[in-house]
């Protein structure tokens, strides 16, 4: 009997697969069963505690008495109070914060010299404070500093690793052997059929020949006539966007030399966008805000929360950003005093006009009352500040047509609205028909 393969071999292969399958998945779980941490020694160790005092009621009254000028591990407008205990007795830093200016002018020579030490910077009483109260906050400042938690090998889920053990490498790989199989199986399959059919004298039909399809099509005139004019069609269509397209900046999202995120400062801290950009409300460019108002804040805030980091930028990388700031006004975090030292900041324009459109600020956000949201989109949620709106002729005149003007205790507008509101015979009035879109409102 004539043989027409090897039948045994695709179960050799499929048992060896599985072999290898098992194999590594057996090895993978184990590697994880033993990095797993025993709970014993997942548990973190308690806090230290102060001498006296409690500390968790003491950083409440840290944060509330002494956190604007005290940091617990930096120099600010005051020392660095962490272990101040250590290096000065208890009844002293009892005086010292109860009155450290009575404790100055009885000659203490301690007290003296960090007057002196602090550009003679006179620290606020609290004799509202009581004794329990001081040993609080010191017991606070003796909690030894938390150090950062150290990544557990194989304890969190990795990018390459599935939640139940088995990689992710290990199952595309099995899923690889399966196809090579499947392909290897068809082809064996076709070749056994092959060697039947020509056993049995049977010959496979061959195809007639036909006409290629693009040399059918270029017989056809109607449809090439179609063709063309379709073409053309959408040609013009895309020349034409293409063209409009031009100078419209619309998404522009440049990288800033001092990364300013709007999302901490406009989101988070609920800043108003009018205490930087401050001259919106009276002249006609919103302006950018001069380092001396970054440092109205910043002189007192060298870092940011642990709780600011994201998974697109650490703690570190934004404490950099305060830095290259302190560089450039030339701060002195560590001496608390200005060097001199300046360097300019070469800030990236986003929104830009052109020469010929003349446009207001404090017109819309004074006098017509409109949101910087409404123009510059949500920007509390902005990281990197980009240009939300496409700043056309036709997105200003659309506003202009759909916009109420702002009555309300405008006197700027009571005797030319009441006017147009007869002309027009109705009580509220757009900016259009208030006449915003005579040309030379806009155009010089």
């Amino acid at each position: 009997m004539k043989k027409v393969g090897h039948h045994n071999s695709i179960s050799k292969i499929l048992l060896l697969s599985l072999a290898f399958l098992l194999t590594f998945s057996v090895s993978s779980i184990a590697q994880e069963a033993a990095a797993t941490p025993a709970p014993e020694a997942a548990q973190a160790a308690a806090p230290a505690e102060g001498a006296a005092g409690d500390a968790a009621a003491g950083k409440a009254l840290f944060n509330a008495n002494c956190a604007a000028c005290h940091k617990l591990d930096a120099k600010m407008t005051g020392p660095a109070l962490r272990g101040v205990t250590e290096r000065r007795d208890r009844d002293w830093l009892h005086k010292w914060i109860k009155d450290s200016q009575a404790l100055i002018k009885s000659g203490d020579a301690e007290a003296v010299k960090i007057f002196e030490e602090y550009n003679k910077s006179v620290m606020t009483a609290f004799p509202q404070l009581s004794d329990a109260d001081i040993d609080n906050i010191l017991a606070y400042t003796a909690e030894p500093k938390a150090e950062a938690p150290k990544p557990e090998i194989g304890g969190a889920t990795t990018g390459g690793t599935s939640q139940d053990g088995l990689s992710n490498n290990i199952i595309l790989g099995a899923l690889v052997v399966v196809m090579a199989m499947l392909v290897v199986m068809l082809f064996l399959v076709n070749n056994v059929l092959g060697k039947i059919a020509r056993a049995n004298g049977i010959e496979p039909v061959k195809k007639e020949p036909t006409t290629p399809i693009w040399i059918a099509f270029a017989k056809n005139q109607f449809l090439v006539l179609v063709t063309a004019i379709l073409l053309m069609l959408a040609s013009g269509y895309f020349i034409y966007g293409y063209l409009m397209q031009v100078g419209v900046d619309q998404g522009y999202q440049p990288i800033q030399p001092i990364h300013y995120s709007h999302k901490i400062h406009a989101g988070d801290n609920a800043i108003d966008c009018k205490y930087c950009h401050s001259s919106a409300r009276v002249s006609k460019n919103a302006g950018i805000p001069s380092l001396n108002v970054c440092m109205n804040c910043h002189k007192n805030i060298s870092e940011v929360a642990e709780s600011t980091a994201t998974p697109e930028h650490s703690k570190a990388f934004y404490d950099g950003e305060i830095q290259k700031l302190y560089d450039a006004v030339g701060w002195d975090k560590a001496a608390q005093k200005y060097t001199g030292k300046t360097q300019p900041v070469k800030w990236v324009r986003i929104h830009n006009l052109p020469d010929f459109v003349y446009f207001n600020h404090s017109q819309h956000v004074s006098v017509a009352g409109v949101e910087c949201q409404t123009c510059h989109g949500p920007v509390e949620t902005y990281e990197f500040m980009e240009q939300f709106s496409p700043l056309t002729m036709g997105w200003c005149i659309d506003c202009h047509r759909k916009t109420d003007v702002k009555m309300e205790g405008n006197a700027y507008y009571e005797k030319i609205h009441a006017e147009l509101a007869k002309k027009y015979g109705k009580s509220k009035l757009t900016a259009a028909e208030m006449g915003g879109l005579e040309c030379g409102k806009c155009h010089y």
